[in-house]
């Protein structure tokens, strides 16, 4: 496994697992990730995940405590973590949840699904054809509390940023930018093209597990019609 170290601050280690965005690169940050996230050592804080990257935030007091050693706390660290991460099998694979995510395409729920299939020379139809039918990783959340940052996206759909950015953006609405899409979990600004929307809650503060979706979850995307939108809708709020 390739990776590099970096201080990020006096409190924070950046792990670089490569430059590319691709399944490889992630895999190896969601294997460390699950990991130390199992382990718990006392010196972590938090473990965030990225695209290509991982970064640990740890108590530099709790070191100097524990390791009792005249090496700086990131010295430490980084000691601990190449320990780990060399014995690490190449092997292990990561288990992954699979989510469906209804989504009612177009309309007032998807604005800009016209402008997509127009940008694209395609029809609306073949747009919710094309994005439906892909298997989609979730790399990271970020943005707005479970946002997620969702990867494999076919490039038949894909469309730049608006030049204006909506003010208020429903949550569940599904959006594209560049060869990325994602949902808005809250009510929130944004300048991504929107091409439905999905009757599921994807925050709630809460809960004991506030985000529907996680980094890692594989996730498909099911076209719904506007009568199963305010079906479901409905059973989510009884």
């Amino acid at each position: 496994m390739n990776y590099s170290l970096h201080p990020l601050g006096d409190r924070a280690i950046l792990i670089e697992f490569g430059k590319e965005i691709d399944e490889e690169t992630y895999n190896s940050v969601r294997k460390i990730s699950n990991i130390l996230e199992s382990e718990q050592p006392e010196w972590l804080i938090e473990v965030v995940p990225a695209y290509t990257t991982l970064t640990l935030f740890y108590s530099p007091e709790y070191v100097y405590r524990a390791f009792q050693e005249s090496r700086l706390p990131y010295e430490v660290i980084t000691s601990e973590l190449k320990r780990l991460l060399d014995r690490l099998q190449p092997s292990i694979k990561n288990e992954q949840r699979r989510v469906e995510i209804p989504i009612c395409y177009g309309g007032e729920y998807g604005p800009d699904l016209v402008y997509v299939a127009k940008y694209n020379y395609l029809t609306e139809q073949e747009v919710i054809e094309i994005h439906s039918s892909g298997d989609y990783l979730i790399y990271m959340l970020g943005f707005a509390p479970g946002f997620p940052y969702i990867g494999g996206m076919s490039k038949e759909i894909s469309a730049p940023r608006r030049k204006s950015p909506r003010q208020n953006i429903p949550p569940g609405t599904v959006g594209i930018a560049g060869e990325q899409t994602g949902i808005y979990p809250i009510e929130t600004p944004g300048g991504w093209q929107l091409i439905g929307r999905t009757p599921l809650k994807l925050f709630n503060p809460t809960d004991s597990s506030p985000t529907l979706l996680q980094a890692g979850d594989r996730v498909q995307f099911k076209p719904i019609s506007h009568e199963e939108y305010v079906s479901l809708e409905g059973e989510r709020q009884c």
